[in-house]
């Protein structure tokens, strides 16, 4: 009885195109959490810096 195996060669592709679909879709996610964050992080950065950045260190322990 003779076993019949899927082509290596095309599965191969097909898992190399998976790979990169959810690598595409990780940098998605990622990309749309930066941008939902971004307003934030812009807030916090503005706060930090008038507050004296690293040069306030020894006022705000």
């Amino acid at each position: 009885m003779k076993v019949q195996r899927a082509d290596g060669a095309q599965s191969a592709t097909t898992g190399r195109q998976l790979l990169m679909a959810e690598a595409a879709l990780a940098g998605a996610v990622a990309l749309a959490l930066f941008v939902r964050e971004l307003p934030s992080m812009r807030r916090e950065w503005r706060i930090y810096r008038m507050a004296g950045g690293l040069r306030a260190g020894h006022r705000y322990p």
